[in-house]
């Protein structure tokens, strides 16, 4: 079975196109700037085997119709290609950033799935046009072959209503539906997966805090297998601090900018999404840029180090004490994965509460592959564990193809 996953933005188109039997991702690709003067493309065939080719494009991309269009070239062309034409390509699995309430699992896309979707387009007014532009697209295009969405939102909606609802009027919950939905479902819930295969315990009696550091942050409490609660809200900017998003700030931080700045309510949540975080503390948003600044005696630098990992420490804590219980913690992404000095400092002061890291274990795990950091005896478990949101999707669109499902 081979699945193309797709990933469609405002203005760009992740892709991926998996072999599910073999087990092999055959294509990988970006579209982006799509709808700009001139767009850029990026194409590898058979990424990370001994066939690895890469390609490199600039041309115009005036609408998803024209990029996804490039897309089937590029995989079914001799020079570029895996697959001899679209008859190969047996599902479609689309990352919908946003389900709301309608959505709490991946399902089959029809007319009634893609004006669900449309719905909740006030609540992620710049993903979910993306993903349905994506999604008509492919409908289009590879006339026949059935399209599932998943949803970044779908896996958070087991929390309870005592983590999910915010202490406002009810009927601004009744009326519009405000409350914590949270995101990066897919990759908490594959790296929560992963989690419970490490440690020899079947999913359902699992109990995690899988930790997604990235540009963008987020955490998830997991309790037998479910998410009980999570670190983003409404929207993607509560929570941790994150690449150039606050997290939490006082809520009344709006009236007193307004008051004191004369800025607008736009203008406020600009900064707080766009220039706060790592990059409105030092100037820079990339934690290898933080690193490179603190050796150099930068105290801004340090200061936004400090902060991000106290954040993270604090979360993790309170996620523990939600559980009740907790046999791991897991690392993943970009900063998650790969940063060892984020690690140490986030998980220095939790001894007290069974996880106990190791520092050597910590600064020296391999890249790329799951790996235990804590101490031996320590009574949890604390891992790096890859994500790999897009094998998630293409996994879930198999089982909904297989199953025949559609959410009711």
């Amino acid at each position: 079975m081979r699945i193309l996953v797709l990933n469609s933005g405002s203005s760009s188109v992740k892709y991926q196109l998996l072999d599910m039997d073999a087990g092999s991702v055959l294509a990988t690709g970006l579209v982006e700037r799509i709808g700009e003067p001139m767009g850029a493309i990026r194409h590898k065939r058979f990424p990370g085997s001994e066939r690895e080719e890469a390609f490199a494009f600039e041309q115009p991309v005036p609408d998803h119709t024209t990029g996804l269009t490039r897309v089937i070239d590029l995989i079914t062309a001799a020079e570029t290609g895996v697959i001899a034409g679209v008859g190969e390509i047996d599902g479609v699995g689309h990352r919908i950033v946003h389900g709301g309430e309608s959505f709490s699992a991946p399902t089959l896309i029809d007319a009634a799935v893609i004006d669900g979707i449309r719905a909740q387009v006030p609540l992620a007014p710049l993903h979910n046009p993306g993903g349905l532009a994506g999604i008509e697209t492919a409908l289009r295009l590879l006339p026949g072959v059935p399209n599932v969405a998943v949803f970044d939102t779908a896996f958070h909606q087991t929390m309870p209503a005592e983590a999910y609802r915010y202490a406002i009027p009810k009927q601004l919950y009744t009326d519009l539906k405000i409350r914590r939905y949270g995101f990066h479902g897919t990759s908490h819930f594959y790296v929560a997966k992963q989690c419970a295969k490490h440690l020899g315990k079947p999913f359902a009696e699992t109990s995690c805090v899988t930790v997604h550091l990235g540009n963008g942050c987020s955490m998830a409490a997991v309790k037998n297998g479910k998410c009980i609660d999570t670190s983003m809200g409404l929207t993607p900017l509560a929570g941790l601090v994150m690449g150039t998003r606050s997290g939490d700030v006082d809520p009344a931080l709006h009236a007193f900018l307004s008051d004191n700045k004369g800025l607008t309510i736009r203008e406020i949540d600009a900064i707080l999404n766009k220039q706060s975080g790592l990059k409105g503390m030092c100037g820079h948003n990339d934690m290898r840029d933080i690193h490179d600044r603190i050796a150099e005696g930068d105290q801004d630098a340090e200061l936004a180090l400090k902060v991000f990992c106290r954040r993270v420490t604090q979360y993790i804590g309170q996620y523990m004490a939600v559980l009740g219980g907790t046999d791991a913690i897991c690392f993943t992404a970009g900063i998650g994965e790969n940063d060892a000095v984020v690690r140490q400092l986030s998980c220095a002061t939790l001894g007290s509460l069974g996880a106990v890291i190791d520092a050597e274990r910590n600064m020296h795990a391999p890249r790329g592959r799951l790996a235990e950091i804590s101490a031996a005896g320590s009574p949890v478990k604390i891992c790096i564990i890859p994500t790999n949101e897009e094998l998630e999707i293409a996994s879930q669109t198999l089982e909904v193809l297989r199953n025949g499902k559609k959410e009711e």
